[in-house]
């Protein structure tokens, strides 16, 4: 059995990595990190398990992982009968694709700019802009995400990463004050879907944060 060390901060992108734990039933030791808009608390010595200073990361028998994307692909790999990463090679293109959208648009991009403005200028004048950038391609994406949905997962009948990530920016929608049920029904009705699942509820009682509120970015 793999010795598995995890570590997330509540509410975090992180989250969906840690539902896939606890879809394949991983045993795992979880290590949580403070994090939020203002600023960060990570466990003594992380600088060394991952220099850039993030979560999620993922420590498999010593070898260490970063990126929602890459950890998701290792925890798919410990239950291959589960197909979290699809049942073939056009599905498992379908994952990644929706994956890495969702890490560099969506999340760096969009939620990025609403959230830590900082990161893209120096001037502190330049921050409303930034923000208000931010959340119009947060508004863009979610456009996206609703007709993309092709039936009640986001590649069709079958649950995998793809949507544990989705379920991520569907807290996060709720949290910034988006009209989910409205202006996303399909979007909505996915993360209410998933909200009640399994692996889902486990995670977030474990993180301790609302089934529909938002996390940091």
């Amino acid at each position: 059995m793999s010795e598995i060390r995890f570590w997330y901060a509540a509410g975090a992108c992180s989250l969906a990595p840690h539902v896939l734990l606890h879809e394949i039933n991983a045993e795992f030791e979880g290590v949580e990190a403070q994090i939020t808009a203002e600023r960060a608390r990570f466990p003594d010595g992380f600088e060394v398990i991952n220099p850039k200073m993030s979560v999620p990361v993922i420590s498999v028998d010593g070898q260490v992982f970063t990126e929602v994307p890459a950890i998701a692909t290792v925890i798919a790999g410990m239950a291959p009968e589960r197909f979290l990463m699809g049942r073939d090679a056009l599905e498992t293109a379908r994952v990644y694709e929706w994956m890495v959208w969702l890490s560099t648009s969506l999340h760096g991009i969009g939620f990025g700019g609403i959230w830590r403005p900082q990161r893209y200028s120096d001037d502190p004048a330049a921050s409303a802009g930034i923000v208000k950038k931010g959340r119009q391609t947060v508004v863009d994406c979610f456009a996206t995400i609703e007709r993309r949905i092709i039936g009640p997962f986001a590649i069709g009948e079958a649950f995998s990463a793809a949507d544990a990530y989705l379920y991520v920016f569907y807290r996060w929608g709720n949290g910034i004050g988006m009209d989910m049920d409205q202006v996303y029904p399909k979007f909505a009705a996915l993360g209410r879907t998933l909200a009640s699942r399994p692996s889902v509820v486990k995670a977030l009682a474990v993180e301790k944060v609302d089934p529909h509120g938002h996390g940091p970015s």
